[in-house]
Formats: structure tokens, sequence, C-alpha cells
């Protein structure tokens, strides 16, 4: 079992990591993120460093067209008034005061300003396990260890 922690999601970063046509709705990409990462609530997930983690909290910040997105229950939503990544900085130096944090984002200018004891996934490795709970006779376990390299960017 992992330790309680909190999983901090680049919204923009995650959903513009796949081109599905997201572009021609922001906002309704963002809904169907935030819909798959509530499945994550309570659940241990195994990062790329190979720690575990128990997502005892699922924080998303949504920033520009998909603000004003409502959130499933158990996720709490973060809405950038300005920029995502000085959100997402901001809530991560608060939150790894509070217990593990991993941060997820492909922007290596945020990774840069995340603070120390902070872990980093990209989002190609967050979409992996959610498609691997998604899939019919997956496993149904986040913590399962990726099918190929870890993505840390």
């Amino acid at each position: 079992m992992g330790r309680d922690g909190t999983l901090l999601v680049d919204a923009a970063n995650v959903v513009g990591s796949r081109p599905d046509g997201w572009w021609r709705d922001r906002a309704g990409a963002t809904a169907r993120l935030l819909d798959r990462l509530a499945v994550l609530v309570g659940q241990d997930m195994t990062g790329p460093d190979g720690a575990v983690l128990r997502c005892a909290v699922v924080t998303v910040v949504v920033e520009g067209q998909a603000r004003e997105v409502a959130g499933p229950a158990g996720v709490r939503l973060v809405r950038a008034p300005g920029s995502g990544d000085d959100a997402i900085a901001e809530q991560a130096g608060r939150l790894v005061r509070e217990g593990p944090l991993l941060v997820v984002t492909a922007d290596r200018g945020l990774r840069d300003r995340l603070p120390p004891g902070s872990s980093v996934a990209g989002p190609r490795w967050l979409l992996g396990r959610l498609d691997d709970l998604a899939e019919p006779g997956g496993s149904g376990d986040p913590a399962d260890p990726p099918h190929a390299e870890a993505d840390n960017g």
C-alpha cells in the first residue's frame, strides 16, 4: 500500500498530448479527462520512479476555455485565473509540504519550477494508466507497472 498523497495534473498539458481533436472542444476534452481521473481517487499508483502513491487527492489545474468545466465528485479543481503553470507551481509548493506529491506535466519549464520533493510524470504515463483501467479485461489496477519504459517527458 502506498503513502497517501496528491496527484496534481496539468490538464491542458495532458489533454494536448494526444492529437484526438481536443482543439475543437477544449472544455469538452477537459471534462472527459476529469471524468477519467475520478477513478483514481483512493487508488494506489506506481509512479515512473517506482514509488507507490495512494491518490488520496486528485487535484487538477484547469485554465482558459476549460476553466468553467464542472468537476466530478472526488476531483479537486483549481481554476487558474491566469497562467496554468503559475497555478500548478503554487499548488505544488503548498501540496509538497502536506505529503507525497506526483505532478503530471511534460512542460520542462514548469518542471524546473516545482519544489524539491515533487515527483514528476509525463502525460503519456498517466494516460497509459487510465487506458489500462478502461480496457475490457484490463487489470483495473493502476499500480501495475507500465507496459513500456516510464514516460518522464
